[in-house]
């Protein structure tokens, strides 16, 4: 079994992220999606951040009509700031049979040679990468990788960041995320302070 981990805080989770993971999980050799909700992303402020079963319970109720999509909240056990390499080690030791990839925007690709261990990952793990708008470039050893696996999915464009700023605002955009994580979000009064 062969199980793409499409990272994030998901904080909300959006018609963007969906669109990516099911890309993954219908086009390419990937056998399902595990979107592994982010505690803490050690490069982000947790200020803003929901309270971690928030943000799971919406990336359950937006994945739940997608059989080859899961959520996963494996790193809230784990020890603070959560890193990738220890998660991917964490999984590894759990789930021996499964094959463990993942998935990232170009964007990331970009930093990965800041990343903790960058070359424990890609020494055994392969790596999706899915298009992104972004500047700067990527590190040369990383361009023709035989570990990284450019995946032409659909560039989207729809930020979280974008999205809570725009419920404080009281702007619709409800086009941007699944009607279930609407409702939720709605009744629950996220983001509106």
């Amino acid at each position: 079994m062969k199980i793409g981990l499409y990272f994030g805080t998901f904080n909300p989770i959006h018609i963007g992220h969906l669109a990516i993971a099911n890309h993954m999980a219908e086009f390419s050799d990937l056998d399902a999606i595990w979107m592994v909700v982010t505690p803490h992303n050690p490069f982000k402020k947790k200020s803003s951040l929901l309270a971690n079963n928030h943000r799971y319970e919406m990336v359950m109720i937006a994945t739940e009509n997608y059989p080859k999509i899961k959520p996963s909240n494996i790193e809230f056990d784990l020890p603070q700031p959560n890193y990738t390499v220890h998660t991917l080690a964490h999984l590894q030791e759990k789930y021996p049979t499964y094959e463990f990839c993942l998935i990232m925007g170009e964007d990331n690709l970009k930093s990965l040679h800041k990343w903790k261990n960058y070359e424990v990952i890609l020494e055994n793990h392969d790596i999706y990468v899915y298009p992104r708008i972004s500047t700067g470039t990527v590190e040369h050893q990383f361009v023709e990788h035989p570990k990284i696996h450019h995946v032409a999915a659909p560039i989207m464009e729809i930020s979280s960041t974008f999205i809570r700023k725009a419920v404080k605002n009281q702007k619709n955009i409800q086009p941007l995320l699944p009607a279930n994580v609407w409702k939720y979000m709605d009744e629950m009064n996220f983001y509106r302070r």
